[in-house]
């Protein structure tokens, strides 16, 4: 919280200290740092310190003046918070215009969502997932969290100001008013434990916790944990003249700040833990730390006061603003983890926060709208008073602005991706074919053109078949790395789907069951997880051979965090088959870092063959070791068409040489 403008209230460099941990702790979360696995729980941090801010000021302006004045406190938080808001959505929509309008079509919605601090339910509407995001997330994906706070803002002066108003005995006594705050802590626990309740009832583990983690009734409780503490501790009248009394307030702190500390460490995004009390442990641990940096006197204050940390914190929204554009838009989708780069991407998150807090945030919260108005209205002061360098200014940001209007307007329209979009699956839509709908293979049709050129499959890339399989019925169950296979987008020629590929191999009947993002275990809202996938099929009457092409979307639930390994997915999928054969289609990606990395695949694939020594009625198409570089699209893990008709080809040549009609046994391992 910086300085504040008007008189009479407390400046706590302490809680600038305590924001600028908290949002380079989010920073390093967002750049995969393997450190801050639970860096995401910085945001948690930043709802107590503003429930206990918010509350503090308003409950301050009641004790003095028996009234909370609520049109002036919006009226403050509007200048504060919009028109850095504002400018960020304005050269981001402007970037993206020029710069990637494939992305324009998404972006709108989101800058709406983002101008209205309507994001969290935006988000949480349109089913996507604030985790299992496998393509670069959204530029203003972050902007959730802010859209939960200002809900708060405005709700909970509304609440207040019915509280205080039924308040018990005489409120004209300034003094007496302070001891009356005390009747407002257990209703405002109550709404705690509501929250917390909520968030319990609405976790469910395997699901995508995204409703949970973003919704405003489940995070609630960690802005109201802070403004419970404003009510018995407020900033105003703390007075603690005991050295024992500060000591033991100090070691509080220091147990908060070693708790916040540990779990940014060891929680993972998919931790139950973190659904099941730890954003409340998180709530109460940065409590103890605010409690403490309040206290006149404390070695916490003093310490998260240090200059730096101060004028950091200063500036954190516009660094938390700013963080993450930055980071997806400079960051390649298929690159190895660079720190170079991540310190580049920071300074300019910090530089661009200083820009901010020195041209918009500090003169716009200081009156320089207002004085501007007056100007102009008085004196008639023209744009060429401002002389070069005001013009310069006023002609690029005008700039600016048009581009983002032209690109949000349609005026500039969104580009197609190239060769369709499995990015798009990320966010957990389901594709071409319905999930547990029956395919039968029909009739083919000539060959189409696609980018000027016929999908034929490349001289030469593949090996000679002819074999056919014992298997007359097959269950394809995969991700999205199997959209193309089914899909008119990526294969106009249906010749060279999957279907159409298993019946050239013997299958008399094809089941299709695919879903973007899709895991064993996980479950994206609207979806369902590939094992419920398969006990629906078997419940259907499926019975035959089954191909799982799933994987890469469990290698990356576990290298972030989730508590059910490998080898535990794998004997998941096995049992749902129930003794059915089973080809399990192995993995591979171009990427060098993040979840998604091939190192990580690899550890996938390796689970795959001890698990084929286990199970008789397994077999593994070892996809890694034919599938080309030049297949791959630019995200490193989907695939070009040329790719995907390879990829059918292939996995309908392997599951004939998996299962032969001949009756041979080929091992576990088919390449």
């Amino acid at each position: 919280m910086p300085e504040p403008v008007r008189s009479g209230q407390r400046y706590l460099p302490g809680l600038d200290g305590l924001r600028a941990l908290a949002v380079f702790v989010v920073i390093a979360y967002h750049l995969q740092f393997g450190w801050a696995g639970g860096g995401l729980l910085g945001v948690g941090v930043f709802f107590t310190l503003s429930g206990y801010l918010i509350t503090d000021l308003l409950l301050a302006h009641w004790c003095t003046h028996g009234r909370l004045n609520l049109r002036d406190f919006w009226l403050r938080r509007a200048r504060r918070l919009l028109p850095a808001l504002f400018v960020l959505l304005a050269v981001v929509t402007a970037w993206v215009t020029l710069a990637d309008r494939s992305a324009l079509a998404s972006l709108r919605g989101s800058v709406a969502a983002a101008a209205g601090y309507a994001s969290n339910w935006y988000y949480i509407a349109q089913h996507s997932s604030y985790f299992a995001q496998f393509a670069p997330p959204g530029p203003l994906d972050h902007l959730w969290s802010l859209a939960v706070e200002e809900q708060f803002y405005l709700a909970w002066p509304w609440l207040l100001l019915l509280a205080v108003c039924c308040l018990p005995g005489r409120r004209d006594d300034p003094s007496r008013r302070v001891t009356q705050l005390r009747w407002l802590v257990l209703p405002t626990l109550a709404l705690v434990a509501a929250s917390t309740v909520a968030g319990l009832v609405l976790y469910h583990p395997g699901f995508d916790p995204t409703r949970v983690y973003e919704g405003t009734d489940t995070r609630a409780g960690g802005l109201l944990v802070g403004a419970a503490l404003a009510m018995i501790w407020p900033s105003h009248r703390v007075r603690v003249s005991s050295r024992p009394a500060r000591l033991l307030l100090d070691a509080g702190g220091l147990a908060g700040l070693a708790v916040i500390a540990v779990m940014v460490w060891r929680v993972g995004q998919y931790s139950p833990f973190i659904y099941r009390g730890g954003l409340g442990l998180l709530s109460l641990a940065t409590a103890l730390v605010v409690a403490a940096v309040v206290c006149p006197g404390s070695l916490v204050g003093v310490a998260l006061g240090w200059p730096l940390l101060r004028w950091l914190g200063v500036r954190s929204y516009g660094i938390y603003l700013w963080h993450f554009p930055v980071i997806v838009l400079t960051s390649p989708a298929n690159s190895r983890e660079s720190l170079a780069r991540a310190a580049v991407q920071v300074a300019a998150c910090v530089a661009l926060a200083a820009l901010s807090w020195r041209f918009i945030e500090e003169p716009v919260r200081r009156g320089a709208l207002g004085r501007l108005r007056a100007r102009l209205r008085q004196s008639g002061a023209r744009i060429r008073t401002a002389g070069v360098g005001g013009v310069t200014a006023v002609a690029a940001a005008s700039g600016v602005l048009a581009v983002a209007c032209a690109g949000l307007s349609g005026a500039v329209p969104a580009a197609s991706p190239v060769a369709a979009t499995p990015a798009a699956d990320s966010a957990g839509s389901t594709v071409t074919v319905t999930p547990g709908a029956t395919v039968t293979p029909g009739a083919a049709s000539p060959s189409y053109l696609q980018g000027g050129a016929a999908l034929r499959t490349p001289p030469g890339a593949l090996p000679a078949g002819g074999l056919q399989t014992s298997c007359r019925q097959v269950a394809h169950i995969g991700d999205s790395t199997s959209d193309g296979l089914v899909s008119p987008d990526y294969l106009p020629n249906r010749r060279q789907r999957i279907t159409a590929r298993y019946a050239g191999v013997g299958v008399q009947k094809t089941w299709i069951n695919i879903s973007g993002a899709r895991s064993v275990v996980e479950t994206l809202p609207g979806q369902v997880n590939g094992y419920d996938a398969a006990l629906s099929m078997y419940r259907a009457g499926f019975r035959g051979c089954w191909v799982i092409a799933l994987g890469t979307d469990d290698t990356a639930d576990v290298a972030v965090g989730s508590n059910v390994g490998r080898m535990a997915r794998i004997q998941r999928m096995m049992s749902a088959a129930r003794g059915e054969p089973v080809m399990w289609v192995n993995v591979k990606t171009l990427l060098v870092s993040g979840p998604y990395a091939e190192a990580n695949m690899q550890l996938w694939n390796d689970a795959l063959l001890r698990a084929c020594a286990r199970y008789p009625n397994m077999r593994i198409f070892d996809w890694a070791s034919v599938v080309r570089n030049r297949w791959f699209i630019a995200d490193g893990t989907h695939y070009t068409s040329p790719g995907y008709a390879a990829r059918a080809w292939f996995i309908a040549d392997a599951l004939a040489r998996a299962f032969p009609s001949t009756g041979q046994n080929p091992g576990c391992v088919v390449s």
